[in-house]
């Protein structure tokens, strides 16, 4: 096993004839020594996400700053608007010219600086004053900033995860949920700590994207970091010898070359895309507005959408973790679990208008757990699943389209949640 100054040798027949496969030979796989690697990919994971979190979940201090104004919805709007155009850009144009160590890096420059621009702007000009719209559309611009550094990183890093084994892919989708469960942790503390008046929730939102810069600038450091370890230079090896291979098959990739390739691959995932999309259409369009806003509990009070969002993203990490143990092979079984969902639009339903049992807080509750235990499950099953139905060539390409397919599902839920009225 190498370490993590040498290179990694790929030994290769003397005279390669035309069908010799990639490798030529079996390579030898370094060991993923202390799961370093792993633990990277899935802070990566974490800290794509985090940026998102921390402006919808300081939504609470933005509405008392800015009252009368939807802000969580054209946060939502912003943010999700912003990605799907970028990410759209990205595979047409760039995919295939800029490294994607190149669009991770710029992404993550990108969420710090969207980061920075709430606690600044509240400390130079907002002051805690209520009704400076001009702050509204600032915060805004950075939630714009932020979709658009979303598009370049995950683009990036799902393109890069579905080059490698399984494993670093589920890390990756198993990390996303870790930054819901962060978050959630960090919104029950804040409620504890500080009070519900306009300091504390000043002081909460502060924390959120205190944390968030943190969590982002760790990633940057991990994922520069990560190039040096065994195992990640030797999958390098082995994209660079795939990449070789395709440049010598069909020459350089541009023009109608690269728009013929990109359809093909669009074709070889278009039914795990379908079933990702249909899959957040489900959940983004019940979840969080229907546990927010329609569902209410007088024992628990204020937190109970509190807890009701702790207990999804829970149980999403939960999903998202299962597939490391026993994960579904075949595609057709997980886009018939996604359509089985929709199931969860009667049953919540009837949590709010059907039998008296339904209505209390115990079958929200284990409804909610479900919700998130399979969007969290079939995500990643379909996530792994999409960049091995192509070629490894065409595995970093796969994972972007991936990705925009996971994109137009968010942005539909959420539209699809304006028209959510029980």
């Amino acid at each position: 096993m190498g370490t993590a100054g040498e290179s990694i040798d790929i030994v290769t027949d003397p005279e390669p004839g035309p069908e010799t496969s990639l490798l030529r030979s079996t390579p030898k796989e370094p060991s993923d020594s202390f799961h370093f690697a792993y633990i990277i990919y899935f802070t990566l994971g974490v800290g794509f996400l985090l940026p998102w979190n921390a402006f919808i979940t300081a939504v609470d201090y933005f509405s008392y700053l800015y009252p009368y104004t939807a802000v969580d919805r054209i946060f939502a709007v912003v943010y999700m608007l912003v990605g799907l155009v970028c990410l759209l850009v990205i595979i047409i144009f760039y995919a295939h010219k800029s490294l994607a160590s190149f669009r991770i890096n710029l992404g993550l420059l990108l969420f710090v600086i969207a980061l920075l621009v709430v606690p600044i702007l509240d400390l130079v000009y907002v002051k805690g004053q209520v009704g400076l719209y001009a702050g509204f559309d600032i915060t805004s611009c950075a939630v714009a900033l932020s979709g658009l550094a979303d598009a370049l990183m995950q683009g990036g890093l799902i393109g890069v995860a579905g080059e490698m084994p399984e494993r670093y892919m589920q890390a990756v989708v198993a990390g996303t949920a870790g930054s819901g469960v962060l978050v959630s942790l960090l919104r029950i503390l804040t409620k504890a700590v500080y009070p519900q008046d306009s300091d504390g929730l000043r002081k909460s939102a502060n924390l959120y994207f205190a944390v968030g810069i943190v969590v982002v600038v760790i990633c940057a450091v991990l994922y520069n970091v990560a190039h040096r370890l065994p195992v990640i230079k030797y999958h390098e090896e082995v994209k660079n010898e795939a990449l070789i291979k395709e440049s010598q098959d069909k020459g350089s990739l541009s023009g109608g070359v690269w728009r013929k390739s990109l359809w093909e691959i669009v074709k070889k995932v278009k039914s795990h895309g379908f079933g990702i999309i249909l899959l957040y259409v489900v959940t983004l369009s019940i979840f969080p507005g229907f546990i927010t806003e329609d569902v209410h509990s007088e024992l628990l009070k204020d937190w109970y959408p509190v807890l009701l969002i702790a207990a999804y993203n829970v149980f999403d990490l939960v999903g998202k973790s299962l597939t490391a143990l026993f994960m579904i092979k075949d595609e057709k079984v997980a886009i018939g679990g996604c359509i089985a969902r929709l199931l969860f639009y009667p049953l919540f339903w009837g949590c709010l208008h059907g039998p008296m049992f339904l209505r209390t807080e115990i079958p929200v509750a284990i409804l909610t757990c479900l919700l998130g235990l399979t969007n969290g499950y079939l995500t990643s099953v379909l996530m792994i699943l999409a960049p091995k139905a192509v070629p490894l060539h065409q595995s970093e390409t796969a994972g972007i389209v991936t990705v925009l397919f996971l994109v137009i599902g968010l942005a539909s839920g959420s539209v699809l949640a304006w028209f959510w009225v029980i």
